[in-house]
């Protein structure tokens, strides 16, 4: 058995370095999972898995992985660096088979370097599995007896493959195995796995990360972090995995099972504020709209004279056409984005992060210069990018910028996923909106207000928003709950609705078990 690629050896996925990211003003996403089974016997699932990564690469930069299985074996090649750099179309051709999982990633725990790049291959006397993990869990790892602490996905995988080693050959003993295996766990996953007979997709009991899944006219089957990715080989949006759903799925069909226990609903909002792509759907809501509904009440809410309003590209430009719409401010352009540099792998430092911005950014004068200027972008966290925007736009000749943001002020650190800094660094947490603006060289700052984000998503509860409230849904380490208590973060929870929580657009809410009209069994 070929076993995953090592760092100088001969995969074509090439030479590893080690890199590290430069921190922006956005949290930053943790990663992207998607996995296929082709109907076609005949069909390379290696390649319908580069297309899905390449369309979930927003989520992730440092690393990219597949695994593939092609006779009942497991192979996995990984490696630092964006999905096209990793792989090339030999190195997928030496990867056969009609099912295979991916992984794009972006560090949230863990050191930034090859060993923890996905998908992570775990080997058991009587069980294999592999992998690809979106989210953090929250309970800290117990030491193993030498001393080492395992990964969030090290746990994962050793939990399922226990579990899958005592299973029987039914499918639905298997999903039920691995429902009870993840009961231990306590955190954010999202994950698509395989054990070489079957692709496997599962969401923690709260939703915090996406994961869908679709059907290709072959027959096939698809899981994804978001629904672009499903559509870009061509697959048909089934659904959402409902909170604590596990999901096997084999030639057969697709068997359910459900974490024991009570469920809920907490998508992460930044989903719909940051990470999600425009064009995806979440909770049966596309993100495009969402962001453009924000936009607009963010111009009733907090209304400026101007004579533009721009974006910053690329999350902020919908927010932006719906704050210009709102307010009758014309629309118009005054960055523009590299779109070539992708991130940039450099030791973070204030000199290094400006020149990365300007690598990145660049403001045309003509449309700026003597205008008062209204700059839509998402969220700032650090400020370190936003006051190289301000000052970059003051550069080109702006009279006057005014920030304005489409969500509530960023005050709390994320233990669920996503790459944020501890409290103290986040400006919001420290600073009022007047100092803040100060800081940024702004001549003002407003941010959306929680009520009006969720009603331009259109929920009435039922996501995360801890980010933005400090109010945590789940159990979380001794380190998490100590920082909390000093700080006043509180741990809550609500129960989840009786009924099924997501339907893709054309297809009905279902009660939990009844029978999916679209799919092959009963319960799916």
């Amino acid at each position: 058995m070929r076993r995953q690629a090592e760092p100088g050896s001969t995969s074509s996925a090439g030479e590893v370095r080690s890199r590290r990211l430069v921190p922006g003003d956005h949290p930053e996403e943790a990663c992207g999972v998607f996995g296929v089974l082709l109907g076609s016997k005949s069909s390379v699932a290696s390649f319908a898995v580069f297309d899905g990564l390449y369309a979930l690469q927003h989520r992730g930069q440092e690393s990219a992985g597949i695994a593939a299985v092609h006779d009942g074996r497991i192979t996995v090649v990984k490696d630092l660096g964006l999905v096209a750099s990793v792989f090339d179309e030999a190195t997928l051709r030496s990867l056969p088979g009609r099912l295979a999982i991916g992984h794009t990633r972006y560090a949230t725990a863990g050191d930034r370097s090859w060993s923890n790049a996905q998908p992570l291959l775990h080997s058991s006397d009587h069980a294999e599995v592999a992998v690809a993990h979106n989210g953090n869990l929250t309970d800290g790892a117990s030491t193993t007896a030498d001393g080492a602490r395992p990964s969030d996905t090290e746990r994962i995988a050793r939990v399922v493959a226990e579990a899958l080693a005592h299973a029987g050959a039914d499918t639905t003993e298997v999903a039920q195995a691995i429902a009870g295996a993840l009961a231990e766990l306590h955190g954010a996953f999202s994950l698509v796995m395989t054990d070489g007979r079957h692709l496997i997709g599962a969401r923690d009991r709260h939703g915090f990360r996406p994961l869908c899944v679709g059907r290709l006219s072959d027959g096939g089957w698809v899981l994804a972090s978001e629904t672009p990715a499903l559509d870009v080989i061509g697959a048909r949006v089934e659904r959402e995995l409902e909170p604590g759903e596990v999901l096997v799925i084999d030639d057969h069909g697709a068997t359910q099972a459900y974490i024991p226990g009570s469920r809920y609903q907490h998508l992460c909002i930044f989903e719909f504020v940051y990470f999600a792509r425009p064009d995806a759907k979440l909770l049966g809501i596309e993100v495009h709209g969402a962001r453009r509904r924000m936009g607009e009440r963010l111009a009733r809410v907090a209304p400026v004279e101007a004579d533009m309003v721009m974006g910053v590209p690329d999350s902020g430009l919908p927010a932006a056409e719906g704050y210009a719409l709102a307010s009758g401010i014309p629309y118009g352009q005054g960055l523009v984005k590299n779109r070539y540099i992708g991130r940039t792998f450099i030791n973070p430092g204030a000199l290094q992060r400006a020149h990365a911005i300007r690598r990145k950014l660049n403001a045309l004068e003509d449309n700026v210069r003597g205008k008062r200027l209204i700059v839509v972008d998402d969220s700032v966290v650090r400020g370190a990018t936003t006051r190289q925007i301000v000052t970059l736009l003051r550069h080109a000749g702006a009279d006057a910028v005014h920030l304005r943001i489409s969500s509530p002020p960023y005050r709390w650190p994320c233990f669920y996923g996503i790459d944020t800094p501890s409290r103290p660094e986040l400006l919001a947490a420290r600073l009022g909106e007047d100092e803040i603006a100060a800081e940024l060289g702004a001549d003002s700052i407003a941010y959306l207000p929680l009520d009006d984000l969720r009603a331009a998503i259109g929920l009435d509860d039922g996501c995360c928003d801890a980010c933005l409230t400090g109010r945590y849904p789940e159990v979380l380490g001794e380190t998490e709950e100590a920082m909390l208590g000093a700080v006043g973060g509180k741990l809550v929870g609500s129960p989840i609705r009786p009924r099924s929580l997501v339907a893709a657009p054309g297809y009905p809410e279902r009660a939990r078990g009844e029978p999916c009209t679209n799919c092959s069994k009963t319960g799916f």
